[in-house]
């Protein structure tokens, strides 16, 4: 009984030295096995009113909304440069059809564009933006994020994009 006593005392004190030195880490501090980054699916509604060829500009209108987000490649998820992003929406200055609620622009170094607008407003009751990639270098995808407030002076929508 003595021998067994020791024994569990060592090993408690041992394990204690362990985890005290970080020797050991926990299970929830290991890495998870990478996986790749999944490539973003076009939404559903996302199309209406797109106008393949929208010209690159400055700005949409007045300005006063910012749409802003940014391009991956998918598996390693690296930023993507260069990469043509179009942008329309339904805003105080025009409907999502009208082409000059259109225009399009460029991702910098980092994966990252932006775009100023005029503000969103709702159009069939739900105030949201348009955004496509339709470049040709990756499958094209459609993306139409909701606003979560008509009041809302930004949007995000971010791309993760798959080789054509």
């Amino acid at each position: 009984m003595t021998q067994d006593l020791i024994t569990r005392r060592r090993l408690l004190a041992a394990g204690g030295a362990v985890m005290a030195t970080g020797l050991l880490v926990p299970v929830s501090r290991v890495p998870a096995s990478a996986k790749g980054v999944a490539p973003t699916p076009s939404m559903r509604g996302g199309s209406n009113n797109y106008r393949p060829g929208a010209p690159i500009v400055d700005r949409i209108g007045g300005g006063g909304f910012l749409m802003t987000g940014t391009v991956r490649r998918a598996g390693d998820g690296a930023p993507l440069s260069h990469q043509r992003i179009q942008i329309w929406a339904h805003t105080t200055e025009g409907h999502e059809r009208d082409p000059q609620s259109h225009g399009a622009t460029l991702t910098d170094e980092n994966g990252v564009f932006r775009m100023e607008m005029p503000q969103i407003v709702p159009a069939f009751g739900q105030p949201h933006g348009h955004l496509a990639y339709d470049s040709g270098d990756f499958e094209t995808v459609f993306l139409r994020p909701v606003m979560a407030s008509s009041k809302d002076t930004r949007l995000e929508a971010h791309f993760v994009l798959q080789p054509a």
